[in-house]
């Protein structure tokens, strides 16, 4: 399916974006120069890209088709797991941006924040991708119908082409680009 490639690469920027928060939380840690303002450029990505593009791709087209045809993934099976990680992505996210607005009013324990949410973020990230890419997206592949596969590509098709559209592929991809480039 060509919608489970394109969200496979989406993937691959996600784990990117992943890296930098962690090499951020490194320098927080170290006492190193920090640019704190780059940690709410990262959650425009996470909220936006991450979340607002791949993941509303996940859980209204993909996630819903398999559910519908295959019900048992979706009753409490492996969708409603990768639904709970979802929102607890966006609690680690959420919790990131408050310990973020909490060390600009002063409070320097926030770094503590910081650094938990974050990481517990992309910890979750990391085996949350792997359990998709390597199971629930060959499971799609292996076991939809030709026409659901086909339905999913279309609607999948439609939200990358909007999104293009709109120019946020490029902006969340130049955005990754830019924060990958400071860390060298």
């Amino acid at each position: 399916m060509k919608s489970i490639d394109t969200m496979v690469k989406e993937h691959e920027n996600i784990k990117r974006m992943s890296k930098v928060m962690r090499k951020y939380c490194y320098k927080v840690l170290t006492c190193k120069e920090v640019d704190y303002e780059d940690f709410y450029k990262i959650i425009d990505f996470v909220r936006n890209y991450s979340d607002g593009h791949h993941h509303a791709k996940e859980e209204d087209v993909l996630f819903k088709r398999l559910g519908e045809e295959i019900p048992k993934l979706g009753n409490e099976g492996a969708i409603t797991g990768m639904l709970i990680e979802h929102d607890l992505s966006r609690l680690y996210i959420a919790n990131l941006e408050a310990s973020l607005d909490d060390y600009k009013n002063g409070n320097d324990e926030a770094r503590l924040d910081i650094i938990a949410n974050a990481i517990s973020y992309t910890d979750l990230l990391e085996r949350h991708i792997e359990k998709e890419n390597n199971a629930l997206y060959k499971f799609a592949n292996t076991m939809l119908t030709e026409k659901a596969k086909k339905e999913i590509d279309e609607k999948c098709n439609e939200i990358d082409k909007k999104a293009e559209e709109m120019g946020n592929i490029t902006k969340y991809t130049s955005l990754l680009e830019e924060l990958e480039s400071k860390l060298k």
